[in-house]
């Protein structure tokens, strides 16, 4: 697969800065440009220190604009499509950007790369995409797709244009879906950076329902080395699940947190349950580890107080985000 020059979409955001670092210390012959139309999730300072160098370009714009999206796509060999809007309440209290982000948006950028003869395209997804699971199990590559709020449904339907497309036109899709994800740069409303941001403030740190929902956490930066090797090495039309077998229940999360920030278990709050809250996932990637030998690095005991460090040794940026003043610059 060629590296010459990669459009990331919603590079500004979580992982998709991290990948885009990550791209940029891995290869010195790679070319970055990220397309991100900066709404309140897309951060300029996520990517500050890497502003300046000459293997990379930002473009603001928006993935459900046919002509913005032509006018980068055209001179990229490969695509990896981050852009999405993630957050499962804000889906719940408006789902239609959901649908025109997430749903459209990837429909735009599938016309404009078909056009364009891109020769990668990568579509990330979710593992909300397979629903609720039972206290066993994990989901496969084959799971159903069972998708219980607005936000997976327009996931679990951008991941059902990207495989059209590959079966009908032959664009040359690869599927992700991976478990939830840790790390820096996260934007405080996702439970683990929100947690920290209260517990250092000494508010209240809410917790849905009994808190005994489960997820499977990985390490960002396992995620980002797992998706560059489906870029380099994954096989058209295929769908390859991303996770670290980390399960934890929200609760457990979130009492870590204040042991280690040396907070008291009193500032939790147990608050009414999210609407079609699902209790529990958990991936089985044991395609992409067997194709390609990827194993996660991270040990989550080491990352995740890796990850408390750097939210507590950067509260500016996070008052910035708490403030407004990220989006000034823009």
């Amino acid at each position: 697969m060629p590296r010459k020059k990669v459009l990331i979409t919603g590079g500004a955001g979580f992982i998709g800065s991290n990948f885009i670092r990550y791209l940029l210390n891995a290869y010195s012959d790679l070319r970055v440009i990220n397309f991100d139309a900066l709404t309140y999730a897309g951060n300029p300072d996520n990517l500050a220190d890497i502003a300046g160098d000459p293997r990379y370009e930002f473009v603001r714009g928006d993935i459900a604009n046919g002509a913005q999206v032509s006018a980068v796509m055209r001179r990229v060999n490969a695509v990896v499509h981050f852009a999405a809007e993630s957050h499962v309440d804000r889906s719940i209290e408006g789902p239609e950007v959901f649908i025109r982000t997430n749903t459209l948006g990837t429909q735009v950028l599938l016309d404009h790369a078909r056009a364009c003869g891109v020769e990668r395209f990568v579509q990330v997804s979710t593992d909300e995409v397979y629903g609720s699971l039972g206290p066993n199990g994990a989901f496969t590559e084959k799971s159903p797709l069972s998708p219980n709020s607005p936000y997976a449904a327009s996931k679990a339907s951008a991941d059902l244009l990207a495989a059209a497309y590959h079966h009908t036109y032959g664009l040359p899709v690869i599927i992700t879906r991976c478990s939830n994800n840790y790390g820096p740069y996260q934007f405080p409303e996702k439970l683990i950076p929100l947690m920290i941001a209260n517990a250092l403030g000494d508010q209240p740190l809410p917790v849905y329902g009994d808190g005994q929902n489960v997820r499977d956490w990985i390490y960002v930066e396992d995620h980002c080395r797992a998706v560059d090797m489906v870029l380099r090495q994954g096989r058209p039309g295929e769908i390859y699940n991303i996770g670290a077998n980390n399960e934890w229940r929200n609760i457990d999360i979130v009492k870590l947190i204040l042991k280690e920030l040396g907070k008291p278990e009193s500032l939790i709050r147990f608050v009414d349950d999210r609407l079609g809250h699902d209790r529990r996932y958990a991936i089985d990637s044991g395609k992409i580890r067997n194709e390609f030998g990827w194993e996660p690095r991270a040990l989550f005991e080491e990352s995740i107080k890796k990850t408390i460090r750097w939210y507590r040794e950067n509260i500016p940026w996070m008052q910035r985000i708490q403030s407004g003043q990220y989006r000034g610059g823009y």
